[in-house]
Parts: structure tokens; sequence; C-alpha cells
């Protein structure tokens, strides 16, 4: 499906600032309406879901559809309130998942 997503979490956040998480994912992101050199339809593969939790409490989540561009990215803000593990995942029509986690200290 992909590559190893890039992820950018600070390492560290004073309490209560308000820092910014991005990510990228590499994805074709088949809509299902291209024809491959035969002529016939390439199967829609899209990433369908996108979720960013901070120590399971949910930070972001987002349905995309086929009018989503490859290699999504994703910019987002979120105030620091306690230090831990964000986790993402990303899921495509086939089922699969990527995950990924990052750590952040808050002081």
């Amino acid at each position: 499906m992909s590559k190893k997503p890039r992820i950018k979490v600070p390492k560290k956040a004073a309490k209560g600032e308000i820092v910014q998480i991005k990510t990228l994912i590499s994805h074709n992101m088949e809509t299902g309406t291209r024809k491959d050199k035969s002529g016939k339809l390439i199967p829609r593969n899209i990433i369908n879901k996108f979720t960013c939790t901070l120590n399971g409490k949910e930070v972001l989540s987002a349905n995309l559809y086929p009018s989503v561009a490859a290699n999504p990215y994703f910019a987002f803000h979120v105030r620091a309130t306690e230090s831990g593990t964000f986790e993402f995942t990303w899921t495509d029509d086939e089922g699969k998942e990527i995950k990924a986690s990052n750590e952040m200290t808050v002081a």
C-alpha cells in the first residue's frame, strides 16, 4: 500500500501551547475511474479513513473520498495538555492499516 508515513510532532511543548502536527503518507489513491494500458478499469483503492489519537483519546478523524490527491498530507493544531503518544492510523479500501506513533513531552 505505502511506504512508512512521515510524521512531524514536536518532542517538547509547554503546557497550553498550541503545536502543529504534520503527516504525509505515500499512496496512489486509485479512484476506480482510470484505465490500465489494456483498457480495463483499475480497481478503486484509496485511503478512506485517517485517525489521530493522543493517549487513546481521539484528536482528529477524517473520512477521505476519491477526490483526495495521491500521498495525502495532513497538518493540524493541538493544544498541548499532557505528555504522551500520538498514534496515527490510515485505512484503505482493502482494509489494510498503516500505523505510526510519536511521543511528545509537555512541561
